[in-house]
C-alpha cells in the first residue's frame, strides 16, 4: 500500500469515527474503534497464515454458506483442530476461533444479526485469556460492550454495534488488507484522537516528529555517535510508554537503518493507555515474546521485574526513551530517600516529579547505554532539590546534550520543552547545547518540525557541531561558573544585533524628501493663488535650512 493510500485509509476511518460516535465522547469511541481495528489485524494475519498452513485444503467461500473458510474447515476436520492450532501458535504465536474472526463479525454486522454483541464479547474474552501463550488479561477491559452509550437495551446495543462495525468493514474493504497498513492506520487514529483530546492527549501520545528525534539519537552509537547507527540494540525501555508509539519508533528507526532490536520493555500507569500500547505492539508485528509491558506506577517502582536486588540479575537497558507527564505532583514516601534510584542524587520535590522520572530511568541504563527524555524547561534552571540533583548529574559527567525545542509542539501543552540526553560513560568533557526553539513551521493547531528541522537537530548531536545562535559546546568550568544552571540562553545568544545606521546617507535622504515637499508645496500654492486662496507657508527645516521663497 502506498503512503498516499495509507493516509487515505486513516482519513476514511477517522471520518467514520466522527460520523458514528454519536453521544459518546471521543475518548470512549476511540477505545471501540481501535479495538475493532486490532481485531481486523489479528484476523487478517491469522487467516493468511492459516491459508499458507493448509494449502490446497483451505476451503473457499461456498455460495449461500455464510461461514468463513476456517469455520468450514473446522467443521469438516474436527480431529485435526488441536494440531492445527498448535502449529498456528508456533508460527503466529496466537489462535483465534473461526467465529471470532473479523470476517465473521463483519458478516454478522452487515446482516444485523442478533448474536453480534455476544459473539464479540466471547471473542474478546478468548483473545485475552487463551489466544496467546502469554496472557493478555484485561486487554479489552476498557471496551464496555454493555455501556448504555451504545443503547439502553441489549437489542439497541447490538444494533449500534452492527452499524459501527458495518461501516468500518465497508471502509476497510476499499483498501488493501496489508497488515502494515492497518498498523499505520492505528497510529494515525491515535494521533487524531490525541488532537481532539487536548490536555488528556499527553497521557498516551508523543507526536511522531519528537519521537523521531529521540529514536534517532538512541539508535546512534552511544559512545561515538559520529560513526553512525548501531546494527543491533539489545533492549529499549520506556517507563511512561503511553500507547507505545515512542518504543515502536525506535524499532522502526533501527529497521530503516538495517539494524535489529532485541526486547522492548514498557510501563504505563493508565489502564486504558496500557491496553492501547499492547494492541499497538501486536498491530505492528511485534510478537508477544518480543515485548513486555507492565501496568503500574513508575514512581513507586511496583514492577517486580525492576525490583531485582541481585546486581547480576538487575535489568539494565541499552536505550531508554521517555516522555513522562510534565511537572507531575507526587507524594514520595519517607523511606524513598534510601531508594537505590534516588539515594545518590536526592528526591525530587513534591511539586514536580520530573527528576524522579529521570533518575528512575537513568538507574536502569547500561554503562554504555544512552537515554533521551523529554522534560519541561524548568528542570534546566529551577533551584532547591532540583538544583542539587542537576548539579550532581553534571559533576558526575552524565548530562551529554541539552536540546531546546519550540513551543506548542504537543497536543497537551503549549509550553516549550527540552530533550536531555544522558550517558553513564560519556567521552566529551563538555555539554552540547542545541537551541532549536526558533526552527519550526507554523500550522493551524501546533507548530511543526519538518524533516529538515529534525535532520539538523540529529546531525548537530551526532557530530557535536557548533553553529552561531544554534549550538555550542560548553565546558564544565563555564557551567560551574553559571552555578550549574542549564538555561540555554546563558550559553547561546539569541539576541538580534541592531542594524547599523549610515547617518550621512540618512541625512541626505531626509534632505531630498524635504526638498520634494517644498517643490510640491510651491506647485500647490500656485493653484491656490489662481483660485484667490491663501497659500500654504513654506516651513523652516528642522536641520536649519532657511525658507525658500
Amino acid at each position: 500500500m502506498s503512503d498516499k493510500d495509507q493516509k487515505q485509509l486513516g482519513r476514511t476511518l477517522w471520518a467514520i469515527a466522527d460520523q458514528l460516535r454519536g453521544a459518546m465522547n471521543a475518548d470512549d469511541f476511540r477505545d471501540y474503534m481501535l479495538a475493532f481495528l486490532f481485531l481486523r489485524y489479528l484476523s487478517d494475519n491469522y487467516e493468511t497464515a492459516g491459508k499458507k498452513e493448509l494449502g490446497s485444503d483451505y476451503p473457499k467461500f461456498a455460495a449461500g454458506d455464510p461461514r468463513v473458510p476456517l469455520a468450514i474447515w473446522y467443521a469438516n476436520n474436527p480431529g485435526d483442530v488441536v494440531d492445527f492450532e498448535k502449529q498456528m501458535r508456533r508460527k503466529v504465536h496466537y489462535v483465534i476461533k473461526p467465529d471470532h474472526l473479523w470476517a465473521n463479525i463483519a458478516n454478522l454486522a452487515r446482516n444485523q444479526h442478533g448474536d453480534l454483541l455476544d459473539t464479540l464479547r466471547d471473542g474478546f474474552k478468548y483473545i485475552e485469556n487463551e489466544s496467546f501463550e502469554s496472557t493478555f488479561q484485561g486487554l479489552f477491559s476498557e471496551i464496555n460492550l454493555g455501556s448504555e452509550k451504545l443503547g439502553r437495551t441489549h437489542t439497541d446495543k447490538n444494533k449500534k454495534l452492527c452499524e459501527i462495525i458495518g461501516e468500518i468493514a465497508n471502509g476497510l474493504n476499499e483498501f488493501s488488507t496489508n497488515v502494515d497498513a492497518l498498523g499505520d492506520a492505528y497510529e494515525y487514529l491515535i494521533g487524531q484522537f490525541a488532537a481532539g483530546s487536548g490536555k488528556k492527549a499527553g497521557e498516551f501520545y508523543t507526536p511522531q516528529q519528537i519521537s523521531t528525534i529521540l529514536s534517532r539519537i538512541v539508535t546512534l552509537d552511544s559512545q561515538a555517535p559520529e560513526t553512525g547507527p548501531v546494527k543491533h540494540l539489545g533492549s529499549v525501555f520506556d517507563f511512561a510508554c503511553g500507547s507505545g508509539s515512542l518504543l515502536l519508533n525506535v524499532r522502526q528507526q533501527l529497521k530503516k537503518q538495517g539494524g535489529t532490536l532485541g526486547k522492548i520493555h514498557g510501563q504505563e500507569k493508565n489502564i486504558t493507555t496500557y491496553n492501547l500500547a499492547r494492541m499497538n505492539m501486536l498491530l505492528h508485528g511485534v510478537k508477544d515474546t518480543e515485548f513486555e509491558t507492565y501496568h503500574g506506577d513508575t514512581l513507586t517502582n511496583d514492577w517486580d521485574f525492576l525490583r531485582e536486588t541481585n546486581p547480576a540479575k538487575m535489568p539494565k537497558f541499552d536505550a531508554i526513551v521517555a516522555n513522562p507527564p510534565f511537572s507531575y505532583r507526587w507524594e514520595p514516601k519517607d523511606d524513598m530517600s534510601d531508594d537505590v534510584r534516588f539515594k545518590n542524587h536526592g528526591l525530587a520535590p513534591k511539586s514536580a516529579a520530573d527528576f524522579a522520572f529521570l533518575l528512575h530511568g537513568f538507574h536502569y541504563l547500561k554503562d554504555q547505554g544512552v537515554m533521551a527524555i523529554i522534560l519541561p524547561h524548568g528542570v534546566l534552571f529551577r533551584g532547591g532539590a532540583e538544583e542539587r540533583i542537576r548539579t550532581k548529574l553534571l559533576k558526575d559527567g552524565h548530562i551529554d546534550t541539552v536540546i531546546g525545542l519550540p513551543a506548542n509542539l504537543f497536543y497537551s501543552t503549549g509550553i516549550p520543552v527540552c530533550i536531555l540526553v544522558l550517558k553513564k560513560c560519556k567521552k566529551p568533557d563538555d555539554v552540547l547545547f542545541i537551541n532549536a526553539a526558533e526552527h519550526f513551521d507554523k500550522s493551524k493547531r501546533q507548530n511543526v518540525l519538518t524533516a529538515e528541522h529534525l535532520e539538523k537537530i540529529v546531525a548537530t548531536y551526532q557530530f557535536r557541531k557548533e553553529e552561531d545562535r544554534y549550538s555550542k559546546r560548553v565546558s564544565m568550568e563555564r557551567i560551574a561558573e553559571e552555578g550549574y544552571n542549564l538555561n540555554i540562553s546563558r550559553y547561546i545568544s539569541t539576541a538580534t544585533a541592531e542594524e547599523e545606521i549610515d547617518l550621512a546617507a540618512t541625512h541626505e535622504k531626509l534632505v531630498q524628501i524635504e526638498g520634494a515637499i517644498q517643490t510640491a508645496t510651491r506647485k500647490h500654492n500656485a493653484f491656490l493663488e489662481e483660485l484667490g486662496l491663501t497659500p500654504l507657508p513654506l516651513e523652516t527645516s528642522a536641520r536649519g535650512r532657511s525658507k525658500d521663497r
